[in-house]
């Protein structure tokens, strides 16, 4: 792949519709294809440390980030133990994620309550930091505590990455994390976000974290493909913070539609093409080349392709291949 300041990796996606060990196709396709990290994440299929375990176990050295994981549903201690864990069995690299994740996630599936999200997120990156570093630690946040816990796998080298969207999450991020992440934003969201994280930080005194984001993109899109990705952004639209962006790029109807309470299929039939365009990629190579340009202009450090599959290419092996080609060249 191409140097550190173009950084092209993969998150596994898991679209509703298409079978869940696809995933695996997904994660040989980028290691075979040179993408520098392979995120991890989870929704309603697998736990991302067993997942991150299996494909870790595989042939291959493709690094791993795992999450983001809601820090209302999983305590630092926990998140900790399973990126330790991943790390030891595979003998890879793993870095950590975490967010904030959406009330449905948080209090529908999991009946937890979300609290304080900036606080949340600062308090867990600043506890993970030390348990991941071997560290017993004693720490009493706004949210977060923990008394004498320390793992005794110890995963010096894993970085932390935060998802943040708000002015105060992404301030939050700025004075903890190593990574802020970003997701279903436009490159002019992306050069926002980035400025406010730049701010934050330099008004801590400290470096500036990098840049993720998170890009669903479909080189050469089929109509299944473009179906599959419009399903996946219905359950968004409505979930705060998310609900603002798609808002913000100009698809306010289609969102107060969300929350009124309309059936998702008519929520569905509500969104156009133009939406998931307007934070994806999707096209032919030109297309392609000049979106990933508008990204990296925006400010992101690392892309993270989220590939549209298909019952002809469940792996999106197309797109990932088009895509680092393109890149490459």
């Amino acid at each position: 792949m191409s140097g550190d300041d173009r950084q092209l990796s993969v998150s596994l996606p898991y679209w509703q519709d298409r079978a869940p060990l696809d995933a695996l196709a997904v994660a040989e396709a980028a290691e075979k294809l040179g993408y520098h990290r392979l995120w991890i994440g989870e929704m309603a299929t697998f736990d991302a440390f067993a997942l991150a375990t299996a494909i870790g176990l595989a042939p291959g050295r493709i690094p791993l980030c795992l999450g983001p994981f809601a820090v209302d549903v999983r305590s630092p201690a926990t998140i900790a133990m399973g990126v330790a864990s991943v790390a030891a069995l595979t003998g890879r690299s793993v870095d950590v994620a975490i967010g904030s994740s959406s009330t449905v996630v948080v209090s529908g599936w999991h009946g937890r309550e979300r609290q304080r999200t900036a606080a949340h997120l600062e308090d867990s990156a600043r506890i993970l930091r030390g348990l991941l570093a071997g560290d017993k630690v004693d720490y009493t946040g706004e949210v977060e505590r923990t008394t004498g816990y320390r793992l005794r796998l110890a995963a010096p080298h894993s970085s932390i990455t935060v998802a943040a969207f708000g002015t105060r999450a992404l301030a939050a991020a700025a004075r903890t994390a190593d990574r802020v992440v970003l997701n279903l934003v436009t490159p002019e969201q992306v050069s926002r976000c980035a400025a406010s994280v730049r701010e934050a930080a330099a008004a801590a005194g400290i470096p500036s974290p990098a840049i993720s984001v998170w890009v669903t993109a479909a080189a050469d899109p089929t109509p299944d493909m473009l179906a599959t990705v419009r399903r996946g952004v219905v359950g968004y639209l409505r979930a705060p913070g998310y609900d603002a962006m798609f808002e913000e790029a100009g698809f306010g109807e289609v969102v107060r539609l969300a929350h009124s309470g309309a059936h998702p299929r008519d929520i569905l039939a509500a969104v156009p093409d133009e939406l998931p365009a307007a934070v994806g990629m999707f096209g032919d190579d030109a297309t392609l080349i000049r979106r990933l340009d508008a990204y990296r202009s925006a400010g992101a450090d690392e892309i993270v392709v989220v590939p549209a599959t298909s019952a002809e290419d469940p792996a999106g092996h197309h797109t990932l291949e088009t895509l680092a080609r393109i890149d490459h060249d």
